[in-house]
């Protein structure tokens, strides 16, 4: 179900506030299934600007209510276009969140669902499927879940061209010494011996402009701009960060100079930050300035009507290196972050713009998900089929950008995260928390032999008060469901 922006304040309250439509039974899909599309949307083959945050939470931008951190471009951006009330990662922490994303494919699906987890070796990726179609394809910034070269980096994965970092430990540096390029290792001259000029983020937008800029229109293009603020290492420029100065309650991260609380990792994130709240708001306010340039980017070349531009972040906050999500509101209104199954480590700001297609100021209260992505784009690109295909089990969206009265079918989300490989706790590797959503019903269950515990999203979006003692067939439901996902899960271990 579509409805419209009233007032920004009104819409930003309604978002805090939404579930969708209830469903009285979970025994078998009623509603009919949104239609491949293929008749329709084949020769629209828009292009595709696909533009990922890292652990940004759901309330850290102005259009989804933060009343502090001002995001101008990003809010622009929503109200042209539609807002997902309803848009969740693929998991709770990077690398299982990035490859649902890439492959289009669940917590069910994935060979592991720990933060160690990578693509493997012969997979296909949504890269490689818009490759197929004709779509120049490019990468800048962060890949997150290649290990080999010629084997799962990003070429490897379908991208003609790429620029950034391959895995996670080398990119969550602000300031790194070096980047690849195509696979070449190539210098930041502007960091080396230890100097801090050349910003990550800055450096993946100028390349991002470059490729743009090569752009014309004559075939389309799949750029992915995949950021890695506002994960730490804390730092943006200054010049973003002086605004946010004293504006928020502050705990100093004292990184190796000080005692520094467990889980803040401060080996990995040596420096002490006085204002770690102010430096995150600047790291978003920063992420906002990229965003606008590309924008006016895709504008000067003439492009930005036939672009599909898509922002959301692959999961909620962190509390590493000085993050705070408390005191900077990271979640808005829900609970939990990073590592956690509750709405706020999944819940995502998940935005879509397309001028020539999609009606400004939208709110979609479907709920939707990373998997949908690559159906979505398969349809779009004249590759209605590929989905099935490459083994993906999430759902086109592509009738509902178009068209305000479309549904999907009735189905379960499904999330699945393990802090550990091999936890005894689970039932597979990979396995310790579970969580599911089917219409305003969202359950969670840590550990293989834990009950069920059961919110009414329509009511209780913080997921305050479990109702599974109320609603004992719907818990039972719902545990049946997620033992099957564990045997489901088994078969795509490795």
């Amino acid at each position: 179900m579509t409805r419209k922006f009233m007032t920004l304040v009104a819409a930003t309250s309604v978002l805090a506030l939404t579930g969708c439509a209830a469903t009285s039974s979970f025994a078998s899909t009623t509603s009919e299934p949104v239609e491949t599309a293929s008749e329709t949307v084949e020769a629209l083959r828009p292009n595709v600007l696909l533009i990922l945050f890292d652990d940004m939470g759901y309330g850290q931008l102005g259009i989804t209510g933060h009343s502090i951190i001002k995001t101008p471009n990003i809010d622009t951006l929503a109200r042209e276009g539609m807002i997902f009330a309803n848009g969740y990662a693929g998991s709770t922490v990077c690398s299982p969140s990035r490859i649902s994303l890439m492959t289009g494919r669940d917590a069910s699906r994935l060979s592991s669902t720990a933060n160690t987890v990578s693509l493997n070796k012969g997979d296909r990726t949504m890269a490689h499927m818009l490759s197929d179609a004709g779509y120049t394809t490019a990468l800048f910034g962060k890949f997150g879940i290649g290990t080999t070269f010629g084997e799962t980096d990003p070429m490897a994965m379908g991208f003609q061209q790429w620029k950034g970092l391959l895995h996670n430990i080398q990119a969550h540096r602000q300031f790194p010494m070096f980047l690849f390029e195509n696979n070449q290792m190539v210098p930041v001259p502007e960091n080396r011996a230890g100097a801090r000029e050349g910003y990550a983020q800055r450096i993946f937008t100028d390349d991002a402009l470059e490729f743009l800029g090569t752009q014309d229109g004559d075939k389309p293009f799949f750029a992915f701009v995949s950021y890695t603020s506002p994960h730490s290492e804390m730092a943006a420029p200054e010049e973003f960060v002086a605004p946010y100065r004293g504006k928020f309650p502050e705990t100093p991260y004292n990184g190796l100079a000080g005692p520094t609380p467990a889980g803040q990792f401060p080996d990995y994130y040596p420096l002490a930050i006085d204002e770690p709240n102010a430096v995150q708001a600047g790291m978003i306010a920063a992420l906002d300035s990229y965003v606008g340039e590309l924008v006016a980017k895709l504008e000067a070349q003439g492009l930005k009507d036939n672009t599909l531009i898509i922002i959301t972040s692959d999961n909620g906050p962190h509390s590493e290196g000085g993050g705070d999500p408390i005191g900077i509101a990271a979640g808005g209104p829900y609970r939990g972050g990073k590592r956690d199954l509750t709405e706020g480590g999944i819940h995502m700001p998940f935005l879509a713009t397309w001028p020539s297609v999609i009606k400004a100021g939208r709110i979609e209260d479907e709920p939707v998900m990373f998997a949908d992505l690559l159906p979505t784009l398969g349809a779009l690109a004249g590759k209605p089929d590929a989905a099935e295909a490459m083994g993906a089990n999430g759902v086109s969206l592509a009738k509902l950008l178009m068209r305000e009265d479309a549904t999907l079918p009735e189905r379960m989300l499904y999330w699945a995260f393990s802090r550990q490989l091999g936890d005894p706790n689970s039932g597979v590797i990979g396995v310790t928390q579970q969580a599911g959503r089917i219409g305003k019903w969202k359950a969670l269950r840590v550990k293989k032999d834990a009950p069920v515990e059961l919110y009414d999203l329509s009511k209780d979006p913080g997921e305050a008060n479990d109702v599974s003692a109320q609603n004992p067939g719907i818990a039972a439901d719902f545990a049946a469901r997620f033992d099957a996902e564990i045997v489901e899960q088994a078969r795509y271990a490795k």
